[in-house]
């Protein structure tokens, strides 16, 4: 179904160390393609921030953002953000980083575990003989405690990992062996008023669906969840606003009537349809 109000709220400019495109040129795309809000969230990974420079890529990031705002005032509804990856692991530094800067919106997400690489760095062996079992108890409890800390607004890529264990590795993964986990991170994050993101980036990759997938977006509906996003997570123009339309309809499957847009980190209800 078409829809006329497309909001794309996870993206990620040439400030993002897997980003390739200016936030000028993603405006101009996400103009083109009839977007009525694009939200620019780049890397902030917050285990690394000083050591890998990411204090210094959020400030350029968030100026560059600033500017392609003000160009484009009028023509497309442009949110500063940025993706907090790990924050729980840097509580300190996290909290300081979303006062520093006028955010709209704050992303919190989960890459890695505790000393160990991102999942997209992991080879197939740690998957294997029960590897992925243990990673995904360890994951959960990681977004458990990220969504109980809750000082941001968007729930990012839930089921992340399946991206890499499901969709590159070809390991299947019955999520329903971790429903009490999965369930307490959906009521932590109803209890902080957190958005969760339905990522349609899983749409075009091998995995082939959106993080996470309709159960579990139903699911945080049925437990009293209210806010919800849909977001392509593009790294290059070409996907900017990809999967959403796709996204809105499972939204509206599970119940949602309503996406949020964020400005200045107040969530505004926009209609679907």
């Amino acid at each position: 179904m078409p829809y006329k109000n497309l909001l794309d709220l996870h993206t990620h400019t040439d400030n993002s160390f897997d980003g390739h495109h200016s936030a000028v040129f993603l405006c101009e795309t996400a103009a083109a393609r009839h977007l009525r809000a694009v939200g620019f969230t780049d890397h902030v990974e917050m285990d690394f921030y000083r050591a890998q420079n990411f204090d210094r890529t959020a400030k350029q990031s968030y100026f560059e953002i600033v500017k392609a705002r003000s160009a484009f005032r009028g023509k497309l509804i442009v949110c500063a953000g940025a993706e907090l990856g790990q924050p729980t692991y840097n509580p300190a530094e996290s909290e300081s980083l979303v006062q520093q800067y006028s955010y709209d919106v704050v992303n919190g997400s989960i890459h890695n575990l505790r000393g160990k690489k991102d999942f997209w760095f992991l080879p197939r062996e740690e998957y294997e003989n029960g590897g992925a079992d243990r990673l995904l108890r360890e994951y959960f409890g990681e977004m458990l405690l990220l969504a109980q800390w809750g000082k941001f607004d968007v729930l990012s890529h839930l089921t992340y990992p399946l991206r890499y264990i499901a969709g590159e590795h070809g390991i299947p993964v019955d999520l329903a062996r971790y429903a009490e986990q999965i369930d307490a991170v959906l009521e932590a994050a109803i209890k902080n008023k957190l958005a969760l993101e339905i990522n349609a980036s899983g749409l075009r990759q091998k995995l082939a669906q959106t993080m996470p997938g309709e159960d579990i977006v139903r699911r945080f509906r049925q437990l009293g969840g209210e806010r919800v996003t849909v977001c392509s997570d593009a790294h290059y123009a070409d996907d900017l606003g990809a999967g959403l339309e796709q996204g809105m309809d499972l939204a509206l499957r599970c119940g949602f009537t309503h996406m949020t847009l964020y400005q200045k980190r107040e969530p505004m209800p926009i209609e679907i349809v």
